[in-house]
């Protein structure tokens, strides 16, 4: 399994970015796939998740409607819109499914 992040970077608050996740060594389409994202000094929570057979989705309270999960099948890739983007949301950007984790990418939220 591996997982490959992509699109993080330095953006000021309000704005938006779009993580990618691009995923291989299994069969994408099966599988769960979750963003989680660790802050300096703090644990690891998770942001989004979606299901794979629905593309059902549950968020963290703190990015409702703010943040959005989907999938691509045939890309074999995850991604997050994320909008409005506060300071608070500053941290490493983790793809997960079952065990496996990707590198992380890191999101600055700053003016």
């Amino acid at each position: 399994v591996q997982l490959v992040e992509s699109g993080g970077g330095l953006v000021q608050p309000g704005g938006s970015l779009r993580l990618s996740c691009a995923a291989s060594g299994f069969t994408f389409s099966r599988y769960r796939m979750s963003w989680y994202r660790q802050a300096p000094g703090k644990e690891r929570e998770l942001v989004a998740v979606i299901s794979s057979a629905t593309a059902s989705t549950n968020y963290a309270d703190s990015v409702k409607g703010r943040f959005t999960i989907s999938r691509d099948n045939a890309k074999n890739t995850v991604y997050l819109q994320m909008n409005s983007l506060k300071p608070e949301d500053t941290a490493v950007y983790f793809c997960n499914t079952g065990g496996s984790w990707g590198q992380g990418t890191q999101v600055t939220v700053s003016s």
